[in-house]
């Protein structure tokens, strides 16, 4: 299992010579399975390229800039749900995100759910890690267990400035939000890291700093309102 601060592997991420593996061919949008070597140390990564991105209505082009704004703010946390990710701008099919591959054992968030209990507060820091980047797209499948951690992936779909919350992870629904992750979320309401300023859009930077401000003010996860906010499909 990794651990953080990442240093081997962002170098890895950012300075490996990368070869292209094996497609995912299940995946919504265009990604590889790749791997990387620097000097003897060897790695294999998640490569998605702006140019395999379907167009959708809600999001720009350039969904590989939230992939890396969502490890940003996991680190900022000091939560690190997500995968090193880096973006790459002279990879084989241009310019996208590289993300650590995570090695599992197969298992997704509705068993682990059930046959866990020792993993729930992570999936409750999930749920608001959720709740404050907006993601749209929490299948089972985007929860990973690697060892005794457990890892979101699948973060393209985040950080929309409209209420967009879409998860399978509504079991915590009413749930308070500890202390120590509101105490967690509060610095962002008046200060975010620099580099998403490079990554999203001014108004979608208010927006994740007024969802700070809504976790530290009313801390309790909410309920789903509609069926559409489970994503489909659901694993």
């Amino acid at each position: 299992m990794i651990t953080p601060p990442f240093d081997r592997e962002l170098a890895i991420l950012n300075n490996g010579e990368l070869t292209l593996v094996q497609q995912l061919v299940e995946s919504s949008n265009v990604g590889f399975v790749v791997d990387l070597e620097l000097d003897d140390d060897y790695a294999w990564a998640v490569y998605k390229p702006e140019l395999g991105e379907q167009p959708l209505w809600d999001f720009p082009p350039g969904l590989y800039r939230r992939e890396r704004a969502a490890f940003v703010v996991s680190e900022f946390l000091g939560w690190h749900i997500v995968p090193p990710t880096v973006i790459l701008h002279d990879a084989p099919a241009g310019v996208g995100s590289v993300q650590w591959f995570i090695h599992n054992n197969g298992e997704h968030y509705f068993p682990m759910f059930d046959t866990r209990a020792d993993l729930h507060p992570q999936f409750v820091r999930m749920a608001v890690f959720d709740l404050l980047c907006n993601n749209t797209d929490r299948k089972s499948g985007h929860v990973l267990l690697d060892g005794d951690h457990i890892w979101g992936i699948d973060h393209g779909l985040c950080f929309s400035a409209e209420p967009k919350l879409r998860t399978v992870i509504w079991d915590f629904a009413g749930y308070t939000i500890s202390d120590e992750l509101v105490e967690a979320v509060e610095p962002l309401i008046s200060d975010v890291p620099d580099e998403l300023y490079e990554l999203l859009h001014p108004v979608e930077i208010d927006a994740l700093q007024r969802r700070a401000s809504r976790i530290v003010r009313l801390p309790f996860l909410p309920q789903a309102r509609s069926h559409r906010q489970f994503p489909w499909p659901l694993v």
